[in-house]
């Protein structure tokens, strides 16, 4: 298994270049090829809140063609002063190609990301847009597949020390399965488990523990409390006290409804890591 494959939806905001940088990190791994596509609104969502001052349909449409020619700019750009070739067809290698004729709206990062092994998307923060939010649910609940999720500021390195944090659920059994290419590759991998936290009836982190080594993986535990944090707060602590370039996190094993009334691990994670962070549901 290896992350040969990376689906980028372009943005026009300050985390792409962290996006871009994240994503080339990964690809350098693995040899990837990366692809990338302009994130757009779907015309469907325009609205004329006052018809006397809206901006025509027309004029609409063409700002959104210039949006997607300048991530496009900006993407090719990115990967030309990275030196990472061109695709030339299906050959492998590290290389790059771009969608020209990928459809609006948000779903299209579910659908096709499906054929990809892993999308990468900025983690969202206070200025993120409804669009962005729901490209990252898109791709959790409809893609079948991981996404990797960009910190505000990229990092030197990925996935050489990764944290696993085991809450004994499904989504945590899938998300890593899906990053055991990485966690093979890492030169340290720690399984955390948080007492008290967020969790759900299931296999032990020390059955865990026996699993990856059955498979050569020498992971360590850690046994964290709550101490008056929630359980993403002490998640995140962790892995920045363990120095952790990665962190693997199943997404929403409470539903998105409870968590966001009541909170929940995965919406701090997703509103606060400075780590790159890889979730499936």
């Amino acid at each position: 298994m290896s992350m040969k494959t990376i689906l980028v939806p372009m943005e026009h905001h300050e985390g792409m270049r962290s996006v871009l940088e994240s994503t080339l990190l990964l690809a350098r791994r693995f040899g990837s090829y990366i692809e990338g596509f302009p994130l757009r609104f779907g015309i469907s969502e325009f609205v004329a809140v006052d018809p006397a001052g809206s901006i025509p349909l027309e004029s609409y449409r063409q700002e959104s063609l210039e949006e997607a020619a300048q991530s496009r700019r900006l993407f090719e750009d990115f990967m030309r002063e990275q030196g990472v070739p061109h695709a030339a067809g299906t050959g492998a290698g590290l290389s790059f190609g771009w969608i020209d004729d990928a459809p609006e709206g948000e779903g299209f990062v579910g659908s096709y990301g499906r054929v990809f092994d892993i999308t990468v998307l900025s983690r969202p923060d206070s200025n993120t847009i409804g669009l962005h939010n729901r490209a990252i649910e898109s791709g959790l609940f409809e893609s079948g597949k991981p996404i990797l999720l960009a910190p505000p500021k990229a990092q030197k390195q990925i996935a050489t020390n990764i944290m696993i944090h085991w809450n004994c659920s499904t989504e945590q059994a899938r998300t890593t399965a899906f990053a055991m290419p990485l966690i093979e590759k890492a030169e340290r991998v720690t399984v955390l488990t948080v007492i008290g936290g967020q969790a759900v009836p299931g296999p032990s982190s020390e059955q865990l523990l026996n699993q990856l080594l059955r498979n050569g993986i020498d992971a360590k535990p850690m046994s964290v409390g709550l101490e008056g944090r929630s359980t993403g707060e002490a998640i995140l602590a962790a892995a920045q006290s363990q120095g952790c370039d990665l962190l693997v996190k199943g997404a929403y094993t409470q539903s998105r409804l409870r968590q966001m009334i009541f909170g929940g691990a995965t919406s701090h994670i997703l509103s606060n890591a400075e780590l790159p962070v890889i979730m499936a549901h």
